[in-house]
């Protein structure tokens, strides 16, 4: 028999990763996360616009434009390689985009079924309730005679004549067993008729929706037992440098490697799937064999994109022949973040090695073009006015760690390139113009992907 799920995806045979991202990108009706100011009327259409004098001291790309260049470079890789969605089973659907409608397979209810506990009755009261009684999951029961009752249980078939479900609580049964009503009885008060919620072929979601718990619940009520999505983007973690340390405490000048634990749960939340981390030391040889010898879509180095004596991302780009596409970003903390086409099918994300500035890097770069690769339609961007005010830089853009309290967002301390501290307690990043920004300046925000949840923390 074929699965149902299987089924719509055939549905949307020709329908390729590109086409569902003209869909997503088209769509205004899409569901999913927007901005946290949705109800704000305060929206940003972009980036803040700024005139700074020009940055003299390299060639990097302005952060807006870096941002929109890993997107189009998503975009090229989705028409040069034809990716197609696959059939999943809901199990391992959440997360992953819709890329065919989810069209209902049957009416919701498929029958009329009873609301609440209680009777079944037919006619106007009083009524002669029947020894048996109705159970859900079990077959159509007899029907009902003017003046006659059944035990009835939530989610039970309707018998066929019924009036009306007496709910438990507004009835009440005389000495000869006979059921009165202690209020009105509306016809049909307490049935959920066929087909209330849709009717089969109904669309419940376009293509385009992300596939949240809610969604796998709706899929398998409309009677799907695969759904047709955008495969999740496969991303590699290479860990670069000899001074970092897997365990313990920081000692004759290693430290602790914090990227190694933060990168791959990071990318899961921005849509990749991680296939592999892996720890190189400052071995020019073998970050060449680990980049070359990757099959993933996305390789995520951590350190080295400068241009010390040990930074080899730079020459092994060279040495393979990859198209920088951007190189260095007028942002702070990150700007030595980098992306690279290193194949026709894969790209190469090089983060800084401090922390925070690697945070950057991700939703600089990584972000973006792991979003796109994933189909997932981009959050709407919105402001906040900053409580407090915050000095920028001369030429770059800043990322500042905030809260958010009530309408507010207020910059957090601890933020510099090597801190992890305020951003392990941030909702979002504001996005601080060149120059900074005064109390009560309206700034973008960069949501965290677990910021709904909290924790409470302000180091103001």
């Amino acid at each position: 028999m074929t699965p149902h799920g299987t089924r719509a995806g055939e549905d949307a045979e020709d329908l390729d990763v590109e086409e569902v991202l003209a869909l997503v990108n088209n769509s205004n009706d899409l569901p999913g996360p927007a901005g946290r100011g949705e109800a704000d009327s305060r929206r940003a259409s972009g980036p803040p616009e700024t005139s700074p004098r020009p940055d003299t001291r390299h060639h990097a790309t302005p952060w807006p434009e870096a941002r929109a260049t890993a997107e189009r470079a998503a975009r090229s890789l989705a028409r040069s390689t034809r990716r197609r969605p696959a059939a999943v089973p809901l199990e391992a659907a959440l997360g992953l985009t819709l890329a065919a409608p989810l069209d209902a397979l049957t009416d919701l209810p498929s029958f009329d079924t009873s609301a609440m506990d209680g009777w079944a009755v037919a006619g106007p009261a009083p009524w002669d309730v029947r020894d048996d009684g109705v159970l859900a999951g079990h077959a159509t029961p007899g029907p009902l005679t003017d003046g006659e009752a059944v035990r009835i249980a939530t989610g039970a078939r309707i018998p066929p004549d019924t009036t009306a479900v007496l709910r438990s609580e507004h009835g009440r049964t005389d000495d000869k067993g006979r059921l009165y009503a202690t209020r009105d009885v509306v016809p049909g008060q307490d049935i959920r008729p066929r087909g209330q919620e849709c009717r089969s072929g109904d669309q419940l979601l376009p293509v385009g929706a992300l596939v949240t718990p809610a969604v796998l619940g709706l899929a398998a009520a409309a009677g799907y037992d695969t759904v047709s999505v955008v495969p999740r983007p496969r991303a590699e973690v290479l860990v670069l440098g000899d001074e970092l340390l897997t365990e313990g405490r920081p000692h004759d000048g290693l430290i602790r490697d914090a990227l190694g634990p933060m990168l791959p749960p990071w990318l899961r939340a921005l849509g990749a799937e991680v296939a592999a981390v892996r720890r190189i030391g400052d071995d020019a040889d073998a970050l060449h064999r680990a980049i070359t010898t990757s099959d993933a879509d996305v390789v995520v180095t951590t350190g080295g994109t400068a241009a010390g004596p040990v930074d080899h991302v730079h020459p092994t780009l060279r040495r393979i022949g990859a198209e920088l596409l951007v190189d260095g970003v007028k942002v702070r903390p990150g700007h030595p973040m980098l992306l690279a086409r290193i194949t026709e099918t894969q790209h190469l994300v090089g983060l800084p090695g401090n922390p925070l500035a690697a945070v950057s890097g991700l939703l600089t770069l990584a972000e973006p073009l792991l979003r796109t690769l994933a189909a997932r339609v981009a959050p709407e961007p919105y402001t906040l006015p900053l409580r407090d005010a915050v000095h920028g830089h001369p030429y770059d853009t800043r990322l500042i760690p905030v809260v958010l309290r009530g309408d507010q967002a207020v910059p957090l301390h601890y933020n510099g390139p090597a801190m992890l501290r305020g951003i392990a307690a941030a909702d979002a990043l504001a996005v601080v113009p060149p120059g900074g920004a005064g109390a009560g300046q309206e700034a973008e925000l960069l949501d965290l992907p677990w910021a709904s949840g909290g924790i409470g923390v302000c180091f103001t």
